[in-house]
């Protein structure tokens, strides 16, 4: 028998922030970090409102050997 995988939201999350950082546009941010935004089809409702677009945007810090994301923003729209 196989099981079902199933994701946390928080696991859902971090998969969205790494998608962002890999293939979303990037802007310049305070403190020399750069800002990812990615635009997701979202078409649920959040806090008892409808949206269709849910964008992701971490901010990260470039370090020699890694990107370190500091906070992440999401946008619902």
């Amino acid at each position: 028998m196989v099981k079902p995988i199933v994701l946390s939201s928080h696991a859902r999350e971090k998969m969205l922030d790494r998608m962002a950082i890999r293939s979303g546009n990037s802007e310049p941010a305070r403190k020399g970090r750069v800002m990812f935004r990615k635009n997701f089809a979202y078409d649920k409702s959040w806090r008892g409102k409808h949206y269709a677009i849910k964008q992701v945007a971490p901010i990260v810090a470039e370090e020699n050997d890694r990107l370190v994301v500091v906070t992440v923003f999401v946008y619902y729209f």
